[in-house]
């Protein structure tokens, strides 16, 4: 039997996920040799809430998670962002997920995760067990493609929300494609992901087949040039990519600390950053293709600035939160993605998974940068805090 409630009140972000307690080592060295550990939270779909809830938004985290005390540490540790949790059900039968990593960059061979989800509570999220009037009471619902691996009931909930339905709220997904993840799930025969036919026969045993079929049924998406290539083999640029996932409104490729490309469909107004590298077909300062009468969607792509990184995680949640933040602004596409730039350099320039977003007003003033002075920001540990260290960042050569 479906779960349902009181009619929720509507909010601007509704985010359904698994959120874990993680544990940082206090000294750096292998997992092995660490004898104590600071506790956090971590989760790709409540870190993006916790960021959107301190950007200034009403922001709702949808899931479940054990009546143990995990549980209750995570449900007042996102609350207290200002994320709203009263839709997160408790799960007497099974535990909230927990896992502990060293503090290097995950592409390092010295980076470990050691995750400890495996039947945690929000693995039985259900088309049977959520409360799909929360779900939908929000002006955008985020999604990522971490919950599709947890079991097939979090496939067949993630397959529903991203149906089309009449009154559904704009649909963000996060493609956050984790090969351990899928290795454990082992997808089935029936993962063919629509037509598969620009995938690898490999992708329909490791999940890349559910992830294309649900970024393309997604308003909104974002994804890695390095994912894309290891989910669906595609190469070539993020226009590859695009043409991959044609059914999006838009599609975010993020390409690291190079920048990123949004395709918008639609959008007629002038885009480009005018700095750095470009889609190819696009001069610098031009206006791109893709304008009305013009088969191909506009192009923007947006350099990142120069950061001081502390630890690389968490970073693709900040982004997205950026972007989303400035999405349900009304800003333009060029304004989104510098967002989502100065959302993931708050996170890159600290430890753990979460940082303080810099305020509204100091991000629109870095945001408003004219093209030369964005190509020189530099951005370190500690820049949200100073507010009055703008300058000084655009002068620093």
């Amino acid at each position: 039997m479906t779960v349902t409630g009181p009619t929720p009140d509507v909010v601007d972000v509704v985010a359904l996920g698994e959120s874990m307690v993680t544990f940082l080592p206090s000294t750096p060295g292998r997992l092995a040799d660490v004898s104590s550990f600071e506790r956090g939270i971590g989760g790709a779909e409540s870190n993006l809430a916790c960021v959107t809830a301190a950007a200034g938004h009403s922001t709702r985290w949808i899931s479940r998670v054990g009546a143990d005390p995990f549980g209750d540490h995570l449900i007042e540790a996102i609350g207290g962002y200002g994320v709203d949790t009263s839709a997160v059900r408790r799960d007497p039968h099974r535990p909230t997920g927990i896992y502990f990593r060293t503090a290097g960059d995950r592409a390092t061979d010295a980076h470990e995760v050691a995750y400890y989800r495996t039947g945690s509570a929000a693995s039985a999220m259900s088309v049977d067990t959520m409360d799909r009037a929360a779900l939908r009471a929000g002006r955008i619902l985020h999604l990522s493609g971490i919950t599709a691996a947890l079991s097939e009931d979090c496939r067949e909930l993630l397959r529903e929300l991203t149906a089309p339905h009449p009154g559904r709220p704009l649909v963000s997904f996060d493609v956050n494609y984790r090969s351990r993840l899928w290795t454990a799930a082992r997808e089935d025969s029936t993962d063919s992901g629509g037509d598969g036919s620009a995938v690898s026969g490999s992708s329909r045993r490791d999940g890349s087949g559910v992830l294309l079929e649900l970024a393309r049924g997604a308003d909104i998406v974002f994804v890695g040039l390095d994912e894309a290539e290891e989910a669906w083999g595609v190469t070539g640029g993020p226009e590859r990519i695009r043409e991959l996932l044609p059914e999006p409104d838009v599609v975010v490729v993020k390409d690291g600390g190079k920048g990123a490309t949004a395709f918008v469909r639609g959008d007629d107004r002038p885009q480009g950053s005018g700095v750095g590298h470009q889609p190819s077909g696009t001069r610098e300062g031009d206006r791109p293709s893709g304008t009305r009468g013009d088969r191909r969607p506009p192009v923007t792509f947006v350099p990142a600035p120069q950061v001081t990184v502390t630890a690389a995680v968490g970073a693709g949640d900040a982004f997205a939160a950026g972007f989303l933040s400035a999405t349900l602004r009304g800003l333009s596409v060029r304004d989104r993605l510098r967002h989502g730039h100065l959302m993931a350099a708050a996170a890159l320039t600290v430890p753990g998974d979460l940082a303080v977003p810099p305020a509204r007003d100091r991000a629109d003033r870095l945001v408003a940068l004219d093209d030369e002075a964005w190509g020189r920001l530099r951005l370190g540990p500690g820049w949200t805090h100073a507010a009055d260290r703008a300058e000084e960042e655009v002068r620093t050569p």
